[in-house]
């Protein structure tokens, strides 16, 4: 059993002496594990880290083991290290795609959403647009696209200000009602209106995370949504 494939690497960790086991992202066969002989090297280990861009050939003699990886760096992204919020970033995609997605399952449009998105990190431009809408589409992806595009009440699609914590349907201001303090508060660049600031990209992230952590919960898995996004989240309001 052997296959070409390129991806982001996820995560890595020492496997007895001098290997690696590390996890892939890869765009024709999902979320993968294989073991690289020496990942622990100097040459290696510096390739072998969280969000690397890595061409990598897979063998196994059987489909159901964990393999061996032989990797090739094909782009770095270690510009991140010089950007605290950046690395935050990066390191909060890296671990969701871990939570989310299942082994193995290929999904090609989070994965074409993930390298623009970590591009954009990489690059330093305005990228908080880009991970929003990347979570939301996550979302999509195991089960629950939020419906943002009119009233869940009235139909109308102007003036809308509120997500329904249990459908994740928008909801106009004045159709909230005497209701608006149980609602989730609808941030305008989650629409696409605008640039997103730090205030409006924790709201938008406040209303993803809860329905990321609800559903990952009903998938019967932890439901906890990782430290790594919880530092991005106070990364995000120590800047304001």
């Amino acid at each position: 059993m052997d296959w070409r494939d390129e991806g982001v690497l996820l995560s890595m960790r020492l496997h007895g002496e001098g290997s690696a086991i590390i996890e892939v992202f890869t765009a024709a066969h999902g979320r993968h594990y294989g073991v690289v002989r020496g990942g622990a090297s100097r040459r290696l280990a510096p390739v072998l880290q969280p969000g690397s861009q890595v061409a990598v050939v897979w063998r196994a003699r059987l489909d159901e083991q964990i393999g061996a990886f032989v990797v090739e760096p094909m782009r770095s992204r270690a510009a991140v290290l010089q950007d605290p919020l950046a690395l935050a970033g990066l390191t909060s995609a890296c671990a969701l795609l871990r939570l989310a997605l299942p082994e193995r399952a290929p999904h090609g449009a989070i994965y074409a959403s993930s390298i623009n998105m970590l591009d954009a990190i990489t690059s330093g431009t305005d990228w908080l647009g880009d991970y929003l809408r990347w979570e939301l589409l996550v979302l999509e992806e195991i089960g629950f696209g939020l419906d943002l595009s009119r009233c869940a009440v009235t139909g109308a699609r102007e003036d809308l200000a509120f997500v329904s914590p249990r459908t994740g349907r928008a909801i106009s201001r004045g159709a909230a009602g005497e209701w608006a303090p149980k609602l989730l508060p609808l941030p305008q660049a989650m629409l696409g209106q605008g640039p997103v600031s730090h205030a409006e990209a924790l709201q938008a992230l406040a209303i993803t995370g809860h329905f990321l952590g609800r559903e990952l919960a009903g998938a019967s898995r932890t439901g906890t949504l990782p430290e790594a996004r919880s530092r991005l989240l106070s990364r995000l309001a120590r800047l304001g």
